[in-house]
């Protein structure tokens, strides 16, 4: 009997992995928060450039929305609540009920600005610390120029120090292969063997990937956006767009898997093995594998094309003697739409996709 592992190992490995995929992050956001400083504390003398610092922070974040419009946003609504305290500052003073006014402007300004609950929650704490701790030195506003400081200090990290965004868009992409890869491999060895729990469990996972379409397309939406003012990131921009034309035929070739996957588990509860439909399972998993490395230049995503066009020449019922067995057959015309949208992703155009389908 095999031993598994304790689950506090696994904890750790997480926690270790999940550092791992922030150092990116965590530099970046450690390299502008000390920069913020500099700039306040030194250039302008400002002797606690708190919220230069907190608002760099907060504006960066650990989010995986790295665009300059999300940063942007976030430094903007923190320097408004800074400079929203300042003023009712002058005008109402101090006290328990101003504290309560304040925040509840500051958190109403909040979720006006943004929906983002922790976005909200921010602002209103920058706004308590201004009303809270003791004024500066140098008058009315110097927080809020810090603020303003901190927040240009990310935009310009942002643009110039770039968290990693083709790494992250590239992690996102092999999560969601590797969920589509392993659910095919379920499906070939179901119809082989007419199991029906491996069917289920295939089922189970891909109902569950919709996540990593979401994460994928959101880190590609961040790397476009950074892509467009950072001079680093220029010479991505065709990489980028290829990677989202692959990123949309995956995300429809995903859908269409679930009502394949379906079918197939319907199918096999008669417990007959059907091995044509696990050939047909093992070359569209090979062909993914190959556009997988499409991710890392073009030549893949050829050599799949190619594959994958093997695959559809063959989604003919009368080849297999099963025209006019309907729950035979309907497998493998829901299988056409499915290597129409990996043959986009790799590439090519849905009119020629079409054109390839044989006659039923």
């Amino acid at each position: 009997m095999a031993i598994k592992p304790p689950k506090v190992n696994l904890t750790v490995r997480n926690s270790l992995q999940r550092v791992l995929d922030s150092l990116p992050s965590i530099l970046q956001i450690v390299a502008a928060a000390t920069a913020a400083y500099a700039i306040a504390y030194f250039l302008l003398g400002h002797k606690n450039p708190i919220f230069a610092v907190t608002v760099t922070i907060a504006s960066l974040g650990f989010t995986r929305d790295a665009r300059i419009r999300r940063v942007l946003q976030t430094a903007i609504g923190m320097v408004v609540g800074i400079a929203l305290s300042e003023v009712m500052l002058l005008l109402i003073g101090g006290g328990i009920w101003q504290t309560s006014i304040v925040l509840l402007i500051a958190l109403i300004a909040a979720r006006f600005l943004s929906g983002t609950a922790a976005f909200a929650l921010t602002v209103a704490s920058q706004a308590m610390l201004v009303y809270i701790m003791p004024a500066p030195e140098g008058g009315a506003f110097i927080r809020s120029l810090d603020g303003v400081i901190g927040g240009l200090t990310a935009l310009l990290f942002t643009a110039f120090i770039p968290r990693d965004p083709m790494g992250s868009a590239s992690k996102d992409a092999g999560k969601l292969f590797s969920v589509f890869l392993n659910a095919v491999d379920a499906l070939e060895a179901a119809v082989r063997t007419a199991d029906v729990k491996v069917a289920d469990a295939a089922l189970v996972r891909v109902r569950g990937s919709q996540p990593l379409v979401d994460n994928w397309r959101m880190s590609l939406d961040s790397a476009i956006s950074v892509s467009k003012i950072s001079p680093f990131m220029k010479k991505h921009r065709e990489e980028l767009s290829d990677q989202v034309r692959l990123m949309r035929g995956m995300d429809l070739a995903t859908r269409n898997l679930r009502v394949v996957v379906r079918r197939v588990d319907f199918l096999i509860r008669d417990g007959k093995p059907r091995a044509y439909l696990a050939d047909l399972f093992s070359q569209i998993s090979a062909a993914t594998a190959v556009l997988a490395k499409g991710l890392e230049g073009p030549d893949a995503l050829a050599e799949s094309r190619a594959m994958f066009l093997d695959v559809i020449h063959q989604l003919d019922p009368k080849r297999f003697g099963i025209a006019d067995q309907l729950r035979e057959a309907s497998v493998l015309l829901l299988l056409r739409p499915l290597l129409i949208d990996l043959l986009c992703a790799s590439g090519m155009r849905e009119e020629d996709a079409r054109a390839e389908l044989p006659e039923v």
